[in-house]
């Protein structure tokens, strides 16, 4: 199944943190967060302004990104567990 966000919306893929820690402590599932770090999977068009016309988007499929702890919607599609958010949902793109 193909999937294309509509208006300002993304599809993010959350990126698995490390199990250990620097000093090579094993972090139990138990004890870990979700991830607030993802990848961009797809883009939607983009909002609309006041005429009609579609607003850019600021990122793009590939992207990482940081989002809030509470950010947008959990679906699960082809057996992957991934979230449609709004742009304004994310905080930054990561860069290395």
């Amino acid at each position: 199944m193909n999937f294309r966000p509509l208006g300002d919306r993304v599809l993010v893929k959350r990126v698995e943190e490390e199990t250990t820690t620097k000093g090579g402590i094993i972090i139990p599932d138990t004890a870990k967060e979700k991830p607030q770090e993802g990848e961009v999977l797809a883009v939607g068009p983009g909002g609309r302004d006041e005429d009609g016309e579609y607003i850019k988007m600021d990122v793009s499929v590939g992207d990482r990104i940081l989002f809030g702890k509470w950010s947008g919607t959990e679906v699960k599609i082809n057996g992957d567990d991934l979230i449609i958010m709004k742009e304004s949902d994310i905080l930054g793109v990561v860069t290395r």
